[in-house]
């Protein structure tokens, strides 16, 4: 049978909170965020099965008064020791993400799953959509697709919408754009990750889907060439969302349309025993809401 030992600082927390009884306090006297101190109470909760605290004044319930005792008791021991037994060893968490969802998505939130988890260090690598070709084997994995995924167990992630986007300059010189039929005649990017026929079927447009022009296999890619451009790229608002947000790219209408594809994390079964792994997957799963 398998010994789930928590995380020293998680114990730590419950420790200060049981006998501070205040978050903020809490997050002072160990030098970390209030959100930290939350994650790391439920991350304790989830590895022990119980709850340890019963209200919102953080009075423990009658499993949290036994369980703080032998806490208490397990670092008071630990402080005997050197300062260096203290530590316990860092957790590996490898993850392989599409580079555009890495950016956009998950970079400008990795620093808050830092902060509740500290204990672990992940690899970040790069797999290429629908292909989900990967640098290394990875724990987890963020596929984008439609989600009938066979050899892995998976959730979904994020769902998103389309919307033709163009660069300032090319909307002043090719604009305005009123009906989607104003797209007839200008250079259409192309990337196999997203088809035209999303749009044109929407928009009850019996177009084929574009043979000629520029084509992209990184969203990324197609953001910057339509930001410099290029022409009209049929993209995803958050995806896109650096490049709208900097002013380089410009939705050419209001209206958008669901993608019929997603993103899902995505494992091979057992990986979630790690807790690791499972922080992760719930931390990303309330990140992305």
């Amino acid at each position: 049978m398998t010994i789930r030992i928590p995380p020293i600082q998680c114990l730590l927390t419950f420790e200060a909170l049981a006998r501070l009884r205040s978050v903020t306090q809490t997050s002072e006297e160990l030098c970390v965020t209030p959100s930290a101190v939350s994650h790391r109470i439920k991350q304790l909760e989830q590895i022990m099965g119980v709850k340890l605290f019963g209200r919102a004044d953080f009075s423990l319930t009658s499993e949290g008064s036994e369980y703080l005792a032998h806490v208490r008791d397990g670092l008071n021991t630990l402080q005997k020791f050197p300062s260096s037994a203290m530590t316990t060893g860092r957790r590996k968490l490898r993850l392989a993400v599409p580079p555009t969802f890495a950016r956009s998505v998950l970079m400008p939130r990795l620093k808050q799953f830092g902060e509740a988890y500290p204990e672990i260090d992940f690899t970040l690598q790069v797999c290429i959509p629908l292909l989900d070709v990967v640098a290394e084997d990875a724990d987890l994995t963020v596929r984008f697709g439609a989600g009938r995924y066979a050899d892995v167990e998976h959730v979904c992630l994020m769902k998103d919408d389309v919307v033709p986007m163009a660069s300032p300059a090319f909307v002043r010189e090719h604009g305005p754009f009123e009906t989607s039929e104003d797209l007839e005649g200008l250079p259409l990017l192309r990337s196999p990750l997203e088809p035209w026929r999303t749009w044109f079927a929407a928009h009850d447009l019996d177009w084929p889907e574009p043979t000629e022009g520029s084509q992209f296999n990184d969203i990324g890619l197609m953001c910057d060439g339509a930001a410099a451009g290029m022409g009209v790229a049929l993209l995803r608002l958050k995806l896109a969302a650096p490049w709208l947000d900097n002013g380089t790219l410009l939705p050419l209408f209001d209206r958008c349309v669901p993608s019929p594809h997603a993103h899902h994390l995505c494992w091979r079964t057992g990986t979630m025993d790690r807790w690791e792994c499972a922080a992760f997957a719930e931390w990303v799963k309330k990140a992305l809401r």
